[in-house]
Formats: structure tokens, C-alpha cells, sequence
């Protein structure tokens, strides 16, 4: 994978590179590209792995608005939303997570569970729900347009 990465010279982990200097648009574009390259998932369907990155955000930020939660419960939340179609893994999820607290989407804090285990918990804060309001939006057209698109498709064929 490291020659992938050398060889396309996007590829490189969020905030590494000239392209990721301060912009956040750059940024969130670096940080699909890593993820494109190192996310992995396990699907019955087999999502294209740039669909899954390009969809992270999004749910994520739209899972911690229904409220408060950690990253096994993010994890376990996309796995039952999907049908089990989308599998995350904890390495894949916790570069989002920092990404977002550290662009002022979400906020962290420590916190004791049940069963005594220490968990950081994630929350949205009011930049998260704007970013995840542009998601909406931006998803939004994307799906009415494919959806257009199909069924003009269907009813040539």
C-alpha cells in the first residue's frame, strides 16, 4: 500500500502536504483520499471504498446529532442503520472523530461507563450541525439527481 500511496501522491494522511495548509476544503478532500486508501470494510455488498470515505462525515456527524456517543457505539450505529451493509472499524473512525474536533465540528470528554471502562465521548457542537446541514444538502442532490438519472435510464430501456 505504501507504493499505492507514493505512486498517486495524493494519498497522504490528513493535515501531511502543501494541499492541507489551513483549508478546510483541502482538508476534508486529504482526508478522503487517505481513507480511500487505508479504510477498511468488510460488506456483503462490497461498497467501493471511496463511497464509504465520502459517506463518513456525514454519518457520523448525523449520528451524533440524535446525541452524545462513543466510538464502538458510532460503529455499532452505522453497522445497524446499513443492515450490517457498511462495517467500520475503530481505525477508520477515530481519524474522523479527531478530524471533526479538530475543525470545531464536535467535542470530546472523558467519561466513565457502566461497567467501570473509561470511554471518550463525542457530542456535536453548533459548527457540526451547520457542516452537517452542507452534508445533507450536498447528499441530497447527488442522490435526487442519481435517482433522475436512473429512472430516465429505466424508462429508455
Amino acid at each position: 500500500m505504501q507504493e499505492r500511496r507514493r505512486n498517486c501522491g495524493a494519498a497522504r494522511k490528513p493535515g501531511e502536504g502543501p494541499d492541507s495548509a489551513g483549508r478546510d476544503g483541502a482538508a476534508v478532500s486529504d482526508l478522503i483520499l487517505y481513507m480511500h486508501f487505508s479504510a477498511m470494510h468488510d460488506s456483503a455488498m462490497k461498497l467501493a471504498k471511496d463511497l464509504v470515505a465520502a459517506s463518513t462525515v456525514p454519518l457520523v456527524l448525523a449520528i451524533l446529532a440524535d446525541g452524545e456517543s462513543y466510538g464502538y457505539a458510532i460503529i455499532q450505529r452505522v453497522r445497524e442503520l446499513s443492515g450490517g451493509e457498511i462495517e467500520w472499524t475503530d481505525g477508520m473512525l477515530y481519524p474522523v472523530l479527531h478530524w471533526l474536533e479538530a475543525h470545531g465540528h464536535v467535542k470530546s470528554r472523558w467519561g466513565t461507563a457502566e461497567n467501570g471502562r473509561k470511554r471518550r465521548y463525542y457530542a456535536l457542537k453548533a459548527g457540526g450541525k451547520k457542516h452537517l446541514e452542507e452534508h445533507k444538502a450536498q447528499w441530497l442532490t447527488v442522490h435526487e439527481t442519481l435517482r433522475r438519472a436512473w429512472r430516465i435510464q429505466h424508462a429508455g430501456a
